[in-house]
């Protein structure tokens, strides 16, 4: 790169528009990440937060718009190759290999990143030392969201995409996750889809509001950063 050129952004979505069916789903969306950044993305049920996630991971095609990650295209990719580009998503539903062990969710993760160093996942969520051989049908909402995190860091990916992480979760398991995505931005930079705005507020260096498939703020002052705040966007 040239001196004096600008560092490419981590991820960077540029008048991105998503139809589902007939239905127009996202309206000309532009935001970015930072490395190192947690960036949360708020908004009521149906604003089109998950599309958004789906749609930069390569779930759902553009309609039109350009999305980026280091200056690469990811526009038209398939999902398997997102990943491999170093942009992991975490999707909302919890889903794992029910029929497989934790140590066999893991090993699929390995296999597909080709890291078998287990060592960082294993530091954020110790408990999943003592699961190792559970059927992961068998773990509790908050296990299984600690299995689907921690599969995701393997190959140390350069952007993380957890779609509402602490949904249905206990207030333990939300103040753990609190510190695990705090650690996690150290590594890798993070865009999080979360509707409990006091996480919201406490985690992020920005935030940006959905309503109806339009983003309609971003708060990048501290001070702005407050719950009231956030659900008078809303």
């Amino acid at each position: 790169m040239p001196e004096g050129s600008p560092t490419p952004r981590r991820l960077s979505v540029e008048g991105l528009n998503v139809s589902r069916g007939e239905a127009r789903v996202l309206f000309d969306i532009h935001m970015h990440l930072g490395a190192n950044e947690i960036v949360c993305c708020v908004g009521r049920n149906g604003a089109g937060k998950s599309t958004l996630m789906k749609s930069i991971a390569g779930f759902l095609a553009a309609q039109s718009g350009r999305v980026q990650s280091d200056g690469v295209d990811l526009n038209g990719l398939p999902p398997y190759e997102v990943a491999r580009l170093g942009v992991k998503y975490v999707p909302q539903d919890k889903k794992v290999f029910s029929d497989l062990t934790v140590r066999e969710n893991l090993e699929l993760g390995s296999y597909a990143t080709q890291d078998y160093d287990w060592d960082p996942a294993l530091t954020f969520f110790p408990k999943l030392k003592i699961l190792m051989d559970r059927k992961a049908g068998f773990l509790s909402g908050g296990e299984r969201q600690m299995l689907m995190i921690g599969r995701a860091i393997l190959g140390s990916p350069k952007v993380l995409l957890i779609d509402e992480p602490t949904e249905g979760l206990a207030p333990s398991i939300v103040s753990h996750l609190k510190q695990v995505f705090t650690e996690l931005s150290k590594r890798s930079a993070v865009l999080i889809v979360e509707q409990n705005l006091p996480l919201v507020c406490a985690i992020s260096d920005r935030v940006y509001a959905l309503k109806e498939g339009r983003l309609v703020a971003e708060l990048t002052q501290r001070d702005q950063m407050k719950p009231k705040v956030c659900e008078d966007l809303l």
